[in-house]
């Protein structure tokens, strides 16, 4: 979870990423944001998300983000 914290941060350093639920909701993500995610996580993580995962409900908190790391990290 530290490093996916460090990648958002780098993104936004004003944002407390471990406290919001609302990321792409409050506008605070944007689409290059989420492009940017994705390469940083496949680079960092070796996780490759498919384009069926890239919705709001999986990039609104970091803490949602970590689950679908997990859960495609386990397939």
């Amino acid at each position: 979870m530290e490093q996916l914290l460090e990648i958002l941060s780098s993104l936004h350093p004003d944002v407390d990423f471990a406290a919001t639920v609302d990321l792409v909701d409050d506008g605070i993500l944007d689409s290059l944001d989420i492009v940017t995610l994705v390469t940083e996580i496949h680079a960092e993580f070796d996780v490759t998300i498919p384009a069926e995962e890239i919705v709001p409900e999986n990039f609104n908190s970091a803490e949602a983000l970590m689950a679908l790391i997990e859960k495609l990290d386990e397939e």
